[in-house]
């Protein structure tokens, strides 16, 4: 163990703190009621952020925002972000059911999916979503369980070699999403001869992109593409979709995505590429989730035990099925001890004074699989059995990808509001939940 002490001014501290919306006391006093582990979520910092996105593209008289429901399932946060003017991008049939129940239906939902059933084309078509199509043959798939086309039609592109993918999405060549580029003018002119009058254009080729450039380039080829189908199969776009992969600075070294920058460098795309090369106006899309309620989505837990063998292993009341990330890509989530106060949010960077006592360690769960990890040789602050523990940017991706191995069960949800109080937005399960599916005596 060590304390950290470096001279000030290497870094603008302020503008590289990872803070935390609540103290280490409302903390312990929210673990009366609600045990570790829990997930919180800050009402105020998710609303003033949907408010920035959408300020970035207020040049586009038709943005709309489709937030992606698979980053946090959850009603209570879509009910928000409905009240501040977003859509739901929704790729499976509960997504769609969650998004009828806030409020969204029609075209303010965007029906996103693969390899999809006849029963999720009919619900959406029944909605009235905007139906995205991921290949050719769903043209036909829609037709069969629809019994007709809708009069509004997507397609997704897959621009295959011509757009770098990244870690987490892959290279596009090799992702099972979307229409190669002969497939999409094919497309568009069976869908043109089967009777459809309204036309959208899509892709997704990135995911967590802290790149600004990446995103504008993308929204780029897709203006390009537009005018190229518009001018070969005769239709005329009504919005393109640009897709989200907007990414967030899970790292405390990394930057915040200018959200300006990336509107004013897509504005200038679709005025010369779109607009100059002949397409008229049209409403601009995008799908953006773990950037909305990613960086403002907390876990807490509570230090079990602290393992002293071959390293030093700090174990957690959490594990990976309350936040899988680290396990299943390697990704890096500050970890907070609030104990410290807010030197326990920034121990690592240069220039605070009195720094805090370090120690170098794996943060672990307690699944019977040894990748079940926060974090790996990691120095943080000192811990004890018993102290609490916050792990940041777990807003998106984070209690929606749990699971029940090992018979662990998923946490509870609470909101921070805006007034400061906390509510519980999802009960923790329990094991009559665990056990509810099962038809055996006794259980």
């Amino acid at each position: 163990m060590r304390c950290l002490w470096t001279r000030k001014g290497v870094f603008d501290i302020l503008q590289l703190m990872k803070k935390l919306p609540f103290t280490c006391d409302q903390l312990e006093e929210l673990a009366k009621t609600y045990p570790t582990p829990f997930h919180v979520y800050d009402e105020a910092a998710i609303r003033a952020n949907a408010r920035r996105l959408k300020a970035a593209f207020a040049w586009n008289a038709g943005f709309h925002e489709y937030f992606a429901v698979k980053a946090t399932p959850n009603p209570h946060l879509m009910k928000i972000l409905r009240e501040e003017g977003f859509g739901s991008d929704c790729s499976s049939l509960a997504e769609l059911v969650l998004a009828e129940k806030v409020g969204n239906t029609g075209e303010d939902v965007m029906f996103t999916s693969n390899d999809t059933p006849d029963e999720e084309f009919r619900r959406a078509m029944e909605m009235g979503a905007i139906i995205n199509l991921d290949d050719i043959t769903h043209i036909a798939a829609v037709e069969r369980a629809c019994g007709s086309l809708p009069e509004l039609v997507c397609c997704r592109w897959n621009p295959g070699p011509l757009k770098g993918g990244n870690a987490i999405i892959g290279k596009p060549e090799e992702a099972k999403y979307g229409f190669t580029t002969d497939q999409l003018f094919e497309a568009y002119a069976i869908l043109k001869a089967k009777g459809v009058k309204r036309f959208g254009l899509h892709t997704m080729v990135a995911s967590n992109e802290l790149d600004p450039q990446y995103i504008i380039d993308t929204a780029t080829l897709l203006f390009d593409l537009a005018v190229q189908i518009s001018q070969r199969v005769g239709v005329t776009f009504e919005f393109v979709n640009i897709g989200g992969g907007v990414g967030i600075p899970y790292k405390p070294d990394q930057v915040e995505q200018p959200l300006g920058k990336i509107g004013a460098g897509i504005e200038e795309a679709y005025r010369t590429h779109l607009i100059a090369k002949g397409h008229p106006d049209l409403r601009l899309y995008m799908e953006c989730g773990r950037c909305i309620t990613g960086p403002y989505g907390y876990l807490v837990s509570r230090v079990r035990h602290v393992k002293r063998t071959y390293k030093t292993y700090v174990g957690l009341d959490a594990c990976m099925a309350n936040l899988m990330r680290p396990a299943l890509y390697g990704a890096y989530h500050h970890i907070s001890v609030p104990k410290y106060g807010e030197a326990g949010t920034t121990y690592n960077f240069p220039g605070l004074e009195p720094g805090v006592p370090l120690m170098k360690c794996d943060v672990t769960g307690s699944l019977c699989e040894n990748n079940d990890k926060f974090a790996i040789d990691r120095e943080i602050p000192r811990v004890e059995p018993g102290d609490l523990v916050v792990l940041h940017d777990a807003g998106a991706h984070g209690h929606a990808m749990g699971f029940q191995y090992n018979g662990k069960l998923r946490s509870a949800e609470l909101l921070m509001q805006e007034d400061g109080s906390f509510r519980m937005i999802r009960r923790a399960e329990t094991l009559s939940d665990y056990f509810a599916t099962l038809d055996f005596p006794g259980l």
